[in-house]
């Protein structure tokens, strides 16, 4: 057997897998040509200029149609989005339990009361046998959020919503073009933000972010929220709603333009090397990919693979330890699991408040728990590989060659 490169054997990957190269020529010539005609006229480049306009009809073309705005990072896309609903104060919002921790603290900064639902028992995301004992008389909204690139099992979700006169919040941050039933998410639910940042699908620069809607009232909602409450679409002169400025800009604008070319490419790449991996490990014996729900099309912002405890003879530390050894790029725990961070626990929002939870009108528990199980048990059940679209079918099949590798090695 082949020694493994944890115990001094030589690494499948004598050198690290290549960069992704998100970042090009086309984006530079964009940004230059910016700078060129704010040289010329003079004027600096600001926001809410052509280049925004310009990247948020690009959106808009790419979901086919809607209302975009775009804000400064994925947090305050959720942010935003939350602000468009126009919420009551102390109102619950059921938020996901697997989700980066922006997805979840924009509840509370704009008042509302994050109530935890379980993960489906075979993914990471949400699911609406979780989310249906959590709903009551004071709940208002749903957010989920589509992990990894993989769609949440919408249709029941949307039901329930509408059974119940519910907002439904789509996250997209880590799902661009991922589609349920041949539909692209973010157009499922009321409103959606995406997140824009560097690691994201498509980028717009550094930070960024885009609120999403087909619902014209929202997105202006959205919008005044989103630029300190300034009275867009309205004939009001001063500002008529309290809000943050979580603009973005038109130098952001001009990247984003050039990069949501590029993201039908993007996803097309990811698609097809995911499923030289989904192919590939048919034959192992302890690796599969995650269980995804049917008729659905992730975008694979990873991949989750499930590891089966009972097949090898060391834990999946110990497994992924010897796989990062190998040259792959895996993390053995996507422990983002919010209600679990010590902010939640100590309710360490608005100084020693306790607000939203300790707030005499609210009527819910001060100090809730939610029971995790199936989150706790798919967290351990998985490990995470990341995937770059500049990689070649050929260092997919060598990522194979190594997960068989240290597979054969710790098999029982």
């Amino acid at each position: 057997m082949e020694r493994l490169a944890i115990d001094g054997g030589k690494p499948v990957f004598e050198r690290p897998l290549p960069a992704r190269n998100l970042i090009g020529e086309d984006e530079k010539l964009a940004v230059m040509h910016l700078f060129d005609d704010a040289i010329k006229s003079g004027e600096a480049f600001g926001y809410n200029g052509p280049a925004e306009k310009q990247y948020e009809k690009d959106f808009v073309d790419f979901m086919q149609g809607g209302f975009a705005d775009g804000v400064n990072s994925g947090t305050n896309a959720v942010f935003c989005a939350l602000g468009s609903l126009q919420l009551d104060a102390l109102s619950e919002v059921i938020v996901p339990p697997i989700t980066d921790n922006g997805g979840v603290t924009p509840v509370v900064f704009v008042g509302c009361v994050p109530v935890m639902a379980d993960s489906d028992p075979r993914s990471y995301n949400v699911c609406a046998d979780e989310i249906r004992p959590l709903i009551n008389e004071r709940t208002r909204a749903i957010l989920v959020a589509h992990i990894g690139g993989e769609p949440v099992d919408m249709d029941p979700i949307v039901s329930l919503a509408r059974e119940h006169n519910l907002y439904l919040v789509e996250d997209c941050s880590q799902s661009h073009a991922a589609k349920y039933k041949g539909k692209m998410v973010g157009t499922f639910g009321d409103v959606a933000a995406f997140s824009t940042m560097f690691g994201k699908h498509h980028c717009t620069g550094g930070q960024g972010g885009v609120v999403y809607t087909r619902n014209e009232q929202l997105y202006w909602q959205g919008k005044r929220f989103a630029d300190r409450g300034k009275p867009f679409n309205l004939s009001a002169e001063n500002n008529v709603v309290a809000g943050l400025n979580c603009n973005l800009n038109d130098l952001s604008a001009c990247i984003g333009s050039v990069q949501i070319k590029k993201l039908p490419w993007i996803i097309e790449k990811r698609r097809k090397l995911a499923g030289v991996i989904k192919e590939g490990l048919k034959r192992s014996k302890a690796v599969s990919m995650g269980w995804q729900v049917p008729d659905t099309e992730s975008s694979y912002w990873f991949i989750r693979l499930k590891l089966d405890s009972n097949a090898i003879r060391v834990d999946k530390q110990t497994f992924c330890k010897a796989l990062q050894a190998e040259g792959v790029m895996v993390d053995p725990h996507y422990n983002h699991v919010p209600c679990t961070f010590p902010w939640f626990q100590n309710k360490a929002v608005f100084g020693k408040s306790g607000f939203p939870w300790n707030c005499s009108d609210y009527k819910g528990p001060r100090n809730p728990s939610f029971k995790m199980k199936n989150t706790c048990d798919v967290v351990e059940a998985h490990f995470i590989m990341h995937l770059f679209e500049s990689w070649s079918e050929s260092e997919i099949n060598n990522i194979l060659t190594a997960l068989n590798k240290v597979e054969a090695a710790y098999l029982k």
